[in-house]
């Protein structure tokens, strides 16, 4: 979560400042993946090494968690992000600042709800 928690502020700042914006799209994806798998890992999931935010979504789905309908949407629309930022050959949309601004707020409270779900770290 110290991850997630870290590329939220980082993309936060940037967004601010309408910086950017093809960063802070796939870094938003990769924070949600983030907050999915701890999330996940909570209800019982084993880790998989994957990046795909609509099988993720459909993990927490199927364990009955409360978040499953929040985040669907979001899943929907960044799930193409993780492979279009990093591969030639697709098209990029416009820039659209509102509507990134909107899933960096609700990534942020989920974010917050995730966190709030742990127990806490103990350091020594």
């Amino acid at each position: 979560m110290f991850f997630a928690a870290s590329d939220m502020e980082g993309i936060q700042t940037l967004a601010a400042k309408q910086m950017s914006y093809w960063m802070c799209q796939s870094k938003l994806a990769e924070a949600l993946e983030k907050i999915l798998k701890a999330e996940l890992i909570r209800l019982g999931w084993h880790l998989e090494k994957t990046h795909d935010l609509q099988r993720l979504g459909s993990e927490l789905q199927a364990r009955g968690s409360d978040l499953a309908t929040t985040v669907r949407p979001l899943c929907n629309a960044l799930a193409e992000v993780y492979f279009s930022h990093r591969y030639p050959g697709f098209d990029l949309e416009e820039e659209n600042w509102p509507e990134l601004d909107g899933w960096i707020e609700q990534i942020a409270a989920l974010l917050t709800t995730v966190q709030g779900r742990l127990p806490p770290v103990v350091s020594e």
